[in-house]
């Protein structure tokens, strides 16, 4: 055991030691310029080092990371089955399809119907029903919805865009030279429906097909921009736009053959004067 000596003197402590011993009385030291340099770059050198990890950090996560987002793959040609679950849970249907099975094509209508408050659709041809029932759903809970269609393909037979029209929803017509084949849906803005399937029956239930389903940021953001282009470039009134005017050369050709239908006409009725 160490015992100190009341009447023993102190001794001046070393250097070193009467460092430790101010700090440790609460006293304090001279600031010493060099340090505070020091002190200076190492905060600067953290600041960088800070900054570069932040941004690594974001290019793995850019790169490797975005598990968080919904990412889903779906083939077709869908399962002959009942989809009424779908739009009706606690109905009981009595058609002969099997019921209860999460075909392909329940899992794209419970995708389209997810919507919440927008549903934006870029197709080139519209008639599966099924599809059509539900953006007809959508619509009647006060939902915003945008539909682009072909100009030819959205006024043959069967198309379904005549009864989403006259239901109040919004269509225009591409009025392009070439056709507008694009085959994507944007759900509330942020989920993406794409690939290569139109919304035909014959496209649902016989061609081999596929629809990619996401919610990342990046591919997202770019078909938002190409509808809202498409949807500004085009008129709104498609089926009801007049047909152009002939050109002057194929007019110039009719009466042309006109005229000489006329002669060969003449002609023949003076030889039968003459026989």
């Amino acid at each position: 055991m160490f015992i100190w000596k009341v009447n023993e003197p102190l001794l001046p402590l070393p250097d070193c030691k009467k460092r430790k011993h101010t700090l440790r009385t609460g006293g304090s030291l001279p600031l010493d310029p060099m340090s505070a340099v020091w002190t200076l770059k190492a905060l600067g050198l953290g600041a960088v080092g800070l900054t570069l990890s932040v941004e690594v950090l974001g290019w793995f996560f850019r790169r490797f990371g975005s598990k968080g987002f919904l990412k889903e793959v779906i083939f077709f040609p869908t399962e002959f089955a009942c989809v009424e679950h779908v739009f009706e849970p606690t109905l009981q249907c009595l058609c002969p399809l099997p019921h209860g099975l999460e075909t392909s094509l329940a899992r794209l209508l419970r995708h389209v119907l997810s919507a919440k408050s927008t549903l934006d659709i870029c197709v080139f041809a519209f008639s599966n029903m099924d599809l059509s029932r539900a953006v007809l759903a959508l619509h009647s809970r006060g939902l915003v919805i945008r539909i682009l269609i072909d100009k030819d393909y959205g006024c043959i037979t069967g198309s379904q865009i005549g009864p989403l029209r006259r239901a109040g929803i919004r269509v225009r017509y591409d009025s392009g030279a070439v056709h507008m084949h694009h085959k994507f849906a944007l759900v509330d803005g942020r989920r993406l429906v794409t690939g290569s399937l139109n919304w035909t029956l014959q496209a649902v239930q016989k061609n081999k097909e596929n629809v990619m389903v996401t919610e990342e940021p990046r591919l997202v953001t770019p078909f938002v921009q190409e509808f809202q282009r498409l949807w500004d470039a085009n008129d709104p009134e498609g089926c009801g736009r007049a047909a152009p005017p002939p050109q002057q050369g194929t007019e110039r050709q009719g009466t042309e053959r006109q005229g000489t239908e006329r002669q060969g006409t003449e002609r023949q009725g003076t030889e039968r004067q003459g026989t």
